[in-house]
């Protein structure tokens, strides 16, 4: 697959049209002849098919652009947004994880701690990274370093980004769930501020993982789930070709999640997904961590906690049965 002229299925319309569109460009240049107006007319077909396309994703469309291979990963934003990173590396019981990765850096000259999911751009480095699934001692690193900045008073931000953990013999054999738990445990009690922003893929548990946090945010065409929509239609449907209907019905996607109120915000994102305007992505994502540091950062370390419980507290709708 080549990345750069990876088309997502929905999008075959549009590529169609840019082809003709080149086409046209390059006769005009050839023939000296005059196609403007031809030119412009193609020019605002795209306009129109992009607004009909990109208004109305489906939750298993929006999946697609969120494993995008140009989509922008974690590693990318840090190198725009952040400066000074300094990358700190394993758990001190067992190896480093390269599929999460954890460091401190500058954000607006405030120091931070940063940790995140990374995904490989090409097989080797996907080999290295496990394709973005974190094995045990990945959680336990990133234990590690929440503990550093809560001892140093340093906020957490987390970027979510993996189909979820690594389901492996050898990582059972190390105790992933527990690893896992731990976090969740530890992570509702940090006596520090948190920010967990989903900027690709938020699956299950590997997402959690890292994602118990005082605001929790998500980019317009990621995803947040308890199952992949294959892994669901698998069990549910028994044909994994079943993922789109699995996609609807899991209420994955960033507006549902706003609406249900499992997500703080949802940030918007260029025309087509972050993968065809990263600058603009980062732009926006630098507005958001901005916004809920500034009202993070001042809350005494009680009251941050208080209104940590009550987030979780109160997530999902429930029931009382009348005695």
């Amino acid at each position: 697959m080549d990345a750069k002229t990876y088309t997502l299925e929905f999008e075959k319309p549009l590529r169609d049209l840019g082809a003709q569109l080149e086409q046209l460009r390059q006769r005009s240049i050839g023939t000296k002849l005059d196609l403007a107006d031809e030119i412009a007319a193609i020019e605002r077909k795209i306009a129109v098919t992009q607004r009909e396309i990109y208004s109305t994703l489906t939750p298993w469309q929006r999946v697609q652009i969120a494993r995008h291979p140009r989509r922008p990963y974690a590693l990318d934003y840090i190198a725009v947004l952040f400066t000074h990173f300094q990358e700190l590396h394993g758990d001190r019981q067992y190896s480093d994880d390269r599929a999460l990765i954890g460091g401190t850096a500058r954000f607006d000259d405030q120091p931070v701690m940063l940790i995140a999911q990374q995904k490989g751009r090409d097989t080797r480095e996907n080999l290295q990274r496990n394709f973005g699934m974190p094995q045990p001692e990945g959680y336990r690193k990133a234990l590690r370093l929440m503990r550093l900045a809560e001892k140093f008073s340093l906020p957490v931000i987390t970027f979510i980004d993996t189909p979820g953990a690594y389901p492996g013999v050898e990582s059972e054999a190390r105790h992933v769930s527990e690893a896992i738990a731990t976090n969740l445990r530890e992570m509702a009690m940090l006596r520090t501020p948190t920010v967990a922003i989903v900027i690709g893929e938020g699956g299950s548990g590997g997402a959690l993982g890292i994602g118990v946090a005082d605001r929790v945010l998500i980019l317009e065409n990621s995803y947040y789930s308890v199952i992949s929509p294959e892994g669901c239609a698998a069990i549910l449907w028994k044909d994994r070709a079943a993922a789109a209907q699995a996609a609807t019905a899991l209420k994955l996607d960033a507006g549902t999640l706003n609406t249900l109120g499992i997500v703080d915000e949802v940030i918007a994102e260029p025309y087509g997904g972050a993968h065809n305007d990263p600058a603009a992505a980062a732009a926006n994502l630098k507005k958001a961590i901005q916004k809920h540091l500034s009202t993070l950062t001042p809350l005494a370390t009680d009251a941050l906690l208080d209104a940590r419980y009550e987030r979780y507290r109160h997530l999902g709708p429930y029931e009382e049965a009348k005695a």
